[in-house]
């Protein structure tokens, strides 16, 4: 019988391990962590076409400051799609109480 190899799993942390902690500040935390990295939001085209797209869908989605530096940070690549996920989930937590 033919040895089976073993897969070790491996957990990378993120930068939500960083970043986040459950009594953290989450906007001040995004703004942090675009400051350190010297990303700014910049509107493209396509920002606007989605926007578009959205409001004539009647989802009209307007995001705040702090969800357009999240798209920011993920576009410059400090961030992943996932840890941006996260982070604005974490922040409109927040954003409720």
């Amino acid at each position: 019988m033919k040895d089976v190899p073993v897969i070790k799993t491996v957990r990378i942390p993120s930068v939500t391990d960083e970043v986040i902690a459950p009594s953290d500040d989450t906007a001040a935390a995004i703004r942090a962590l675009a400051e350190r990295h010297h990303v700014t939001y910049v509107e493209t085209a396509n920002d606007v076409l989605a926007h578009h797209f959205t409001r004539l869908a009647g989802d009209d989605v307007e995001f705040d400051d702090t969800e357009r530096l999240l798209i920011a940070l993920q576009r410059a690549g400090h961030i992943s799609r996932a840890d941006a996920v996260l982070l604005q989930a974490a922040y409109l937590r927040q954003a409720k109480l």
